[in-house]
Parts: C-alpha cells; structure tokens; sequence
C-alpha cells in the first residue's frame, strides 16, 4: 500500500468586469511562477479557515476590496499536480468568479506582484500560470466543468 499524499487547498478569486474582463496579477518574489500572469486574487486556504473564508481574505490581503461569500460565484474545483513526487505538489484548487465587491483593487502586496491590470478573456497576456490559463480559457467559451485535472 503506498503512502497517502495530503492535498494542500487554495482559493482562487477571479474578479470580472464587463465586457469579459478579468483581473490578473504580474507575479514576482514568490518562488513559483515568477514572472507570469495569475488569478489578482489567490492563495492556501488556512488551517481552520474554509475555503469561502480563505477567498474573501485573500481579495482583501492581495486587493484590498471586500466581498461577501454570496458574491463568490463557484466556478471549478481542479485537482492538480506537478508530478514530481513530492507530496507539497499534491495540490486542490477551488476557483471562483465575482462580480460584485467594494473598493477599488489595488496591488497591496507589491513585494509579490509587480503588476495588476483588467484583461479581455479573449486576449490574455503571455505567459499565464499554465493552470489558470487553463481555466481561463474554459471560462471564455462557457466554463470549465466542476471538476478539472491538470498535470496527470
């Protein structure tokens, strides 16, 4: 019988605007992806917190705007990894779209971002999380399934 791995969550927000424009951050100092275009809101939901709660304090750490639980609109669960073996790559990943919030998004965190700005699903930056990409695009032509898998 092999080990079991443990899956870390996390919570992605991804705020829309009209006409299909998304927020994306520019990721910089963070040892993963640096240099790449990602979900403006997202992060490990913490112990004890849900993964609801884990969304809202993320938009207000990364963004500095409020959103209410009932705003966040589920979009897809994606179960993924990086397939090296390593149990921290075991990861489950619980996205949302809003589109309702107060307050003006703004790069809080600027030692991890270098970057924000609002983009046409239909014209994203280069390069995006390969991931989230994946996401987005599903998003643009209707919507991902409720359960997607990448890196297996």
């Amino acid at each position: 019988m092999s080990p079991r791995y443990q899956l870390v969550p996390a919570a992605y927000v991804v705020l829309c605007r009209e006409p299909n424009e998304i927020l994306l951050q520019l990721r910089q100092n963070t040892g993963f992806r640096d240099g790449f275009w990602a979900t403006a809101a997202a992060g490990h939901v913490e112990k004890g917190e849900s993964v609801l709660e884990a969304a809202v304090r993320e938009a207000r750490e990364e963004l500095g705007v409020e959103i209410a639980p009932a705003d966040l609109q589920p979009l897809t669960a994606m179960h993924r990894t990086e397939a090296t073996g390593d149990p921290i790559d075991e990861r489950v990943d619980f996205f949302f779209t809003c589109r309702r919030w107060s307050g003006t998004p703004r790069l809080v965190e600027r030692a991890k971002a270098a970057d924000l700005g609002w983009f046409p699903l239909d014209a994203l930056p280069d390069p995006v999380v390969a991931h989230e990409r994946e996401v987005l695009e599903a998003l643009r032509t209707g919507g991902p399934s409720t359960i997607t898998t990448h890196g297996f």
